[in-house]
């Protein structure tokens, strides 16, 4: 009967849960998903932004294999020092990570870390009430933010910075949050690119909803736009990126309007320095760019400043070393052979990885499945030698005896009803509780 732990509880450790239980090679598999946090489901609770309920109710799917008999999940474990992966090899017959990629990519250019200067992923952190988010007033005092990249998290955050208070309300986004947002006085939203309109990474789904938002105009000048060439003939383009063309050059055939707030969206300018006023961020300079005939840019020497008060960095993610496993900076992953981690070339017994920390933070949620299922493959081919070592013990045990105290699925469904409570004191549906101490306090109800 092997016993599997999953690190981390996103889709990639979910899919990696459900495949072991539904496959019928190995029989009586039963798999522990441990989580560093007390709740569940990775960036679909605390990456996807709150007014996209669509996309979060794949939690629902989540939480039917998370209540398999067969999966118990087991929250607030951390993976270090007290709780090594030599250790987990102890416990269990194999161990799966699937721990994403935390980090974000940063600029690399002068002022990026001036105060006003943040990456996308701390505010979304912070307005998805992530325990280890800060509140640093990312908006206060706030008239033009500029958000760096043109990906589906770029679009987020700059949906998120002009969204009125009153879109907002019936989300689960937490109050303190929402009561920022609200005073928000952001008027000028920036999304820029270095490359051209048609190499935008955003869906047209996505991108599209910007148009749609109330009191927002999409400003788009198609003089930038036509420096692609791709932008006057899109036919030979995926039909993606044809669709976010149409999308766009019907923006630049708009009049101009009035409007409570503007999102502006720039193409062929590469931040060069974030330039600083009163010791903290007043602006941007950018140099402008141009295609160099191979998908790439080059630049021309030309520069120009955008002002601005926030700067968002969303440029993409990056896998972060885990104490004990081995590491490719190169690619922030994880060196592995289908799904099996590689020690000095060889596969290490009992030890693999899914999802980014295996391929890069690269597809979309569902592109874990398959991530999943290889990895999966190459566990079942190895269970034989696996199962030799004998567990003395429920992992469970192992866990408590090293001074972990997992917060079971029951607490974890205390926490919801503690979060269905919060909204109710407030007028509002579920509301997230932000912090640390309220999410333990609430576990412990159970």
């Amino acid at each position: 009967m092997p016993h599997i732990a999953v690190i981390g509880s996103g889709p990639s450790g979910v899919y990696t849960a459900q495949s072991l239980v539904q496959q019928v090679r190995v029989p009586d598999v039963r798999v522990d998903v441990l989580d560093r946090l007390p709740c569940p489901y990775g960036l679909v609770r605390y990456g996807v932004a709150p007014d996209h309920e669509k996309i979060k109710s794949l939690q629902n799917n989540l939480r039917a294999v998370l209540e398999d008999e067969r999966v118990r999940f087991l929250g607030g474990v951390a993976i270090g020092p007290d709780l090594p992966p030599a250790k987990l090899l102890e416990l269990y017959h194999a161990v799966v990570y699937c721990v994403g990629a935390a980090a974000d990519r940063r600029l690399g250019v002068p002022g990026e870390d001036l105060p006003g200067s943040w990456s996308a992923t701390d505010f979304v952190a912070w307005y998805s009430a992530h325990p280890d988010a800060r509140d640093d007033g990312f908006v206060r005092d706030v008239r033009t933010a500029v958000t760096i990249g043109v990906g589906n998290v770029a679009v987020d955050v700059s949906r998120m910075l002009a969204r009125g208070a009153a879109e907002l309300a019936p989300t689960d986004i937490p109050q303190a949050a929402l009561g920022t947002l609200a005073a928000s006085q952001v008027r000028d939203v920036y999304m820029v690119g270095r490359r051209g309109p048609s190499q935008a990474r955003f869906t047209t789904k996505e991108l599209r909803e910007l148009g749609s938002l109330p009191g927002v105009r999409v400003v788009v000048d198609e003089s930038e736009l036509m420096l692609d060439p791709a932008y006057t003939d899109p036919s030979a383009l995926p039909p993606a990126a044809r669709r976010n063309v149409e999308v766009m050059r019907a923006w630049a055939a708009e009049p101009e309007r009035d409007a409570e707030r503007r999102i502006h969206l720039r193409f062929f300018l590469r931040p060069v320095e974030l330039v600083e006023g009163a010791g903290r961020v007043a602006g941007v300079r950018f140099e402008r760019t141009r295609p160099d005939g191979h998908g790439g840019v080059i630049g021309t020497r030309a520069y120009q400043e955008i002002g601005a008060q926030l700067v968002l960095r969303s440029v993409g993610y990056r896998g972060v070393p885990l104490e004990g496993l081995p590491f490719d900076t190169a690619t922030g992953t994880v060196p592995h052979a289908a799904g099996r981690v590689l020690r000095s070339g060889v596969p290490s017994p009992g030890e693999y990885v899914a999802g980014w920390i295996k391929r890069g933070p690269t597809g979309v949620i569902g592109t874990n499945r398959p991530c999943a299922k290889e990895t999966v493959t190459s566990l079942l081919d190895d269970v034989p030698a696996l199962v030799h070592k004998e567990l003395t013990r429920d992992p469970l045990a192992g866990l408590v005896a090293a001074g972990v105290r997992p917060v079971a699925w029951d607490g974890w469904r205390a926490i919801e009803r503690a979060e269905a409570e919060l909204g109710r004191s407030l007028g509002r549906g579920s509301v997230k509780i932000p912090d640390w101490a309220g999410l333990l306090a609430a576990a412990g109800a159970s």
